[in-house]
């Protein structure tokens, strides 16, 4: 447990709302610090101080007695609570007005209001969880999509701190040698040998590495991947969109040039969230406001991870890809859209696919986005290309989800490595100096899983939570 009493009002008993402010059915209230107890048994008829039992009370205003609310009352003990504090949580009716008047009356006998993410702070500082667990809440509630969900309660779970301490344990043990061998060079064992010093480091350094690769998956799963729609005008794109997308988002009509802006929705597409984006047709334009519109396009296509090529002729198609083409090297699936009206004939599509071959692997699928033929299909594909270079989501294969975690991982692989180079080569330093990077690569990695009480970290992390949590 960290000593928690040096930060300002560690101590105070805090209170907060952890449901929306607005109507709604229930408000549950959040009290937490040395004075709860004593606060809600002043103002709680009847106060029942076993923890963990739910009941019924009535909640009074300290200075009339007025009655506020009937609600349900749970008491947990210290430290068998969410923060590792005495709390009471306050189950009561919705609204503005109710929920306004609990937390006026908990203010007024000693409590204060809780600032973002300070619950869950008060729980790292209690050891309660650690900061990639307490980021991992924050994840859980801010998740856009089911991946970002089930690799939310992963990290929630332990799963990536647990790796991390056992990458911690191997650089302990490195050190541990390098002591073994400046303390007892004369033991019965005889001196450690370099070679066994030099494997253990490189043994980490590729767990580093391994956990490293994980990034670029874990800001997919954190933002989507974007799957841009492009094409010329009236290929269908913005039909595609709403039938992908399951709502009618985008604007539908035979008039060329009516999205004039990137129209986005988050969707799942198998395990992998996806950032669909829809575009303005990709044509020449005397029109400023929908050459701003292109140009935006043109700018989602460059940054694309992959690239849904529309096209209702092959001569549309054939000019799509080529647009496309001088814009991005990110994977394309030719999509002949409108196949319920005919599409485009089978050996057209085999000339299309041999004539753009030399450009890169082009994957094809007919769609219409009335019937749904051929979405399914494309889903297929778009998961395909996703697959590729990306391990599949598991609980034992946990992910770096924020760029804190890829910074201080890649400070500490650098740290160790800088312990190989010296320690294989010619240096001549002595052990005790060389191990210095061990000890920074350590505390790299101390300071991502918490173990360390750096406030200015605490601070970036949890001034994105929302009160109440």
């Amino acid at each position: 447990m960290r000593d928690s009493s040096v930060l300002p009002g560690a101590t105070d008993t805090i209170v907060a709302q952890a449901t929306v402010g607005a109507r709604s059915a229930l408000a549950v209230i959040r009290m937490s610090g040395a004075d709860a107890h004593r606060i809600g048994q002043a103002l709680l008829t009847p106060w029942r101080a076993s923890p963990r039992v739910a009941y019924l009370s009535t909640l009074r205003d300290p200075g009339n007695g007025h009655v506020i609310d009937r609600g349900v009352v749970t008491v947990y003990a210290a430290p068998a609570s969410y923060t590792g504090e005495d709390m009471i949580e306050l189950s009561l009716h919705g609204g503005e007005i109710g929920p306004a008047l609990a937390i006026n009356a908990l203010l007024a006998s000693g409590a204060r209001c809780a600032l973002p993410g300070e619950l869950t702070r008060r729980a790292l500082l209690n050891g309660k969880l650690d900061l990639l667990q307490a980021e991992a809440i924050g994840d859980l509630i801010d998740a856009r999509s089911r991946a970002m969900h089930d690799v939310s309660l992963e990290q929630l779970a332990g799963h990536l701190s647990m790796r991390l301490n056992v990458l911690r344990e191997e650089i302990i043990e490195i050190e541990a040698l390098l002591a073994y061998d400046v303390d007892f060079p004369e033991e019965d064992d005889g001196p450690i040998s370099a070679s066994r010093i030099e494997l253990a480091a490189r043994a980490a350094l590729a767990s580093i590495d391994r956990l490293l690769a994980t990034a670029a998956t874990g800001e997919m799963i954190r933002s989507g991947a974007a799957v841009v729609i492009a094409g010329a005008p009236n290929a269908g794109k913005s039909s595609l969109f709403n039938a992908l997308a399951g709502t009618k988002r985008a604007i539908v009509t035979d008039i060329p040039g009516t999205t004039r802006d990137a129209l986005e929705a988050m969707i799942d597409i198998a395990q992998w969230p996806v950032r669909l984006v829809d575009t303005a047709g990709l044509r020449a334009s005397e029109d400023m406001v929908e050459r701003l519109g292109i140009e935006v396009a043109e700018q989602q296509v460059t940054n694309a991870a992959v690239v849904l090529v529309c096209g209702d002729s092959v001569e549309s198609l054939s000019a799509a890809i080529e647009s496309v083409r001088r814009l991005t090297t990110a994977p394309l699936i030719a999509i002949g859209t409108k196949s319920d009206t005919g599409g485009i004939p089978d050996d057209a599509v085999a000339a299309l696919l041999a004539l753009h071959r030399a450009s890169g692997n082009l994957a094809y699928v007919t769609v219409s986005a009335r019937t749904g033929d051929g979405l399914d299909a494309l889903g297929r594909g778009i998961t395909e290309i996703l697959e590729r270079d990306r391990a599949p989501l598991a609980g034992d294969n946990p992910v770096l989800t924020r760029e804190r975690h890829r910074v201080a991982l890649a400070s500490a692989r650098s740290e160790v490595a800088a312990f190989v180079e010296i320690w294989t080569g010619a240096s001549g330093l002595p052990a005790t100096v060389v191990a210095v990077h061990l000890y920074s690569a350590r505390g790299h990695l101390e300071e991502l899983v918490g173990v360390l009480d750096v406030e200015d970290v605490l601070d970036r992390v949890f001034s994105s939570f929302c009160v109440g949590k």
